[in-house]
């Protein structure tokens, strides 16, 4: 009996595996109704493959994607029509990043990669007043709260990865061939840290693995 979960976690991984699905982009919609309907300038920092900065395009003026990757962002640049106001450039959060001022910064599934206090300083330097600071992150789960959320979402995922594959096994989609890694913050961690560098800074759990942070700069 005790091999039985074990058992279960590796049928749900080659399940996971056969029904992808990208985590991310299931927050995109949620990003934008967190942005004004129009505003001048963007900055998408970890952008990958671009999703979201296309995204962003209909509503900004110009988009700036980074990314320290520069197989992801030739990626990104090939998927962009010529039309679209998003531009991708390769650098390196967040010493490289361009200076704005931006009225919305955006960053998913990114910030676990950089030196935390160090990007929300950067990011909050690079905002204009006034502007939009929207951050999907990860956290590790630490307490009790974490764990049992972690366990509804393990079937949820799966339910999820089925209905949007129609059932259909498929290869991951482009999105989600970025580099990843486990991240190494409790979410206690994360929002002390946020609400000392971003007072009134706004954060929650979230599902599949991810937390979000608003904030809006003076």
């Amino acid at each position: 009996m005790t091999s039985l979960p074990h058992r279960i976690l590796q049928a749900l991984d080659r399940f996971n595996a056969a029904h992808p699905w990208d985590h991310n982009a299931h927050y995109h919609r949620w990003i934008l109704r967190q942005l004004p309907s129009r505003f001048g300038s963007a900055l998408d920092v970890g952008c990958g493959t671009g999703d979201l900065a296309r995204l962003l395009a209909t509503r900004a003026d110009e988009v700036h994607g980074v990314d320290s990757d520069p197989v992801i962002v030739s990626r990104a640049r090939r998927l962009t029509p010529e039309a679209t106001a998003a531009s991708f450039t390769v650098a390196d959060a967040p010493t490289e990043l361009p200076a704005g001022p931006h009225d919305a910064i955006t960053c998913v599934a990114t910030l676990h990669h950089l030196p935390f206090t160090e990007a929300l300083d950067t990011f909050r330097g690079h905002l204009a007043p006034g502007g939009t600071l929207v951050v999907v992150g990860l956290y590790r789960p630490q307490t009790a709260t974490d764990h049992l959320l972690a366990a509804t979402e393990v079937p949820l995922n799966a339910a999820t990865g089925w209905l949007k594959n129609k059932g259909r096994s498929t290869a991951p989609p482009t999105s989600m061939t970025a580099r990843t890694r486990p991240a190494d913050m409790p979410f206690s961690d994360i929002t002390e840290a946020a609400h000392t560098l971003l007072p009134g800074a706004r954060l929650r759990r979230r599902l599949f693995w991810r937390y979000t942070l608003t904030w809006r700069r003076p």
